[in-house]
């Protein structure tokens, strides 16, 4: 976007205001208008819970939702999912670019492999802090009759489980949100580079709409059965009945053995409907505002 490139935008606060800023700007506005996707996703993925069978389509679960609980149902937990949205999506987003540059500074290199470290590190941090806000969000999504909002469940959850619930699936949600970073970030940026220098393409709408495309199909593949896990953990009292998950990959190993290999896939086409457009809004959106805040293209 002919913006001078800075590795030192650091030492500056107004450019790391800005980086965090329009990261978390983009990632809100996306997460705002997948909301309803995600409320679907959270319902397939909770279906059958140790147990084999056909499951219903996402046009079945919203037809559902819908008809028993209202239109309104499809924006359970909308708040603390664009409270964490702002946070993670800033940190994730905006500690990429530093994590790059140090990288390029230490082993002088950008290459693929250097992409998906930084990716993942920003994820990882990210994540462990922003951890409690996707377990309220989880937790409203599948309680229609929760009255007190986020707050109420919130002390809910502390009082009836501890604080240390609300950090419920870190495990899980950490791979998945350090895969997810690399895959979807490492992606976009390398995908970007490769067009420009093969095709006619140059910064703007097309490179940004492709690039992203690509990076949501690949993320969406490799991060599926880990937010399936991060799912059924957080949702463990709702589980109970059919035995407690000790961890991620005691979770995992029970939905193989219960459910067979599809079990970790079950909402996969959710996620993809929800991250396809979450990823192509945010690229989109977050390239335009770092534009405006004189910041080079990711």
């Amino acid at each position: 976007m002919g913006v001078k490139n800075d590795p030192g935008w650091w030492a500056s606060p107004s450019k790391v205001a800005s980086h965090f800023g329009t990261s978390g700007l983009a990632v809100a506005a996306a997460t705002g208008i997948t909301h309803p996707i995600d409320v679907l996703k959270v319902r397939l993925q909770m279906q059958l819970v140790g147990q084999r069978g056909p499951l219903s389509g996402m046009g079945q679960t919203f037809a559902r939702v819908v008809r028993k609980e209202g239109a309104r149902s499809l924006y359970l937990g909308l708040t603390p999912a664009l409270t964490r949205s702002v946070l993670y999506g800033g940190l994730r987003l905006g500690l990429y670019e530093p994590s790059k540059n140090f990288c390029e500074l230490a082993f002088e290199s950008t290459n693929i492999f250097m992409k998906i470290a930084s990716g993942a590190v920003s994820g990882v941090f990210a994540t462990l802090l922003t951890n409690p806000m996707e377990v309220l969000k989880v937790r409203l999504q599948m309680n229609n009759n929760a009255r007190r909002g986020a707050i109420g469940e919130l002390q809910k959850i502390a009082a009836k489980e501890g604080v240390l619930a609300l950090w419920k699936g870190v495990g899980p949600e950490m791979a998945r949100a350090g895969a997810l970073t690399a895959s979807q970030l490492a992606t976009y940026d390398e995908f970007k580079r490769v067009l420009v220098k093969w095709t006619s393409l140059e910064e703007g709408f097309y490179l940004h709409f492709i690039s992203s495309t690509i990076a949501a199909s690949v993320s969406t593949l490799i991060t599926a059965p880990m937010d399936m896990v991060k799912t059924r953990l957080m949702l463990q009292r709702e589980s109970m009945s059919h035995g407690a998950y000790r961890n991620g990959f005691h979770c995992a190993y029970k939905v193989l053995v219960t459910e067979g290999p599809r079990g970790l896939y079950k909402g996969g086409f959710a996620i993809f409907a929800r991250l396809g457009p979450q990823t192509t809004i945010t690229f989109i959106l977050c390239e335009k505002l770092r534009e405006y805040a004189g910041l080079k293209a990711i």
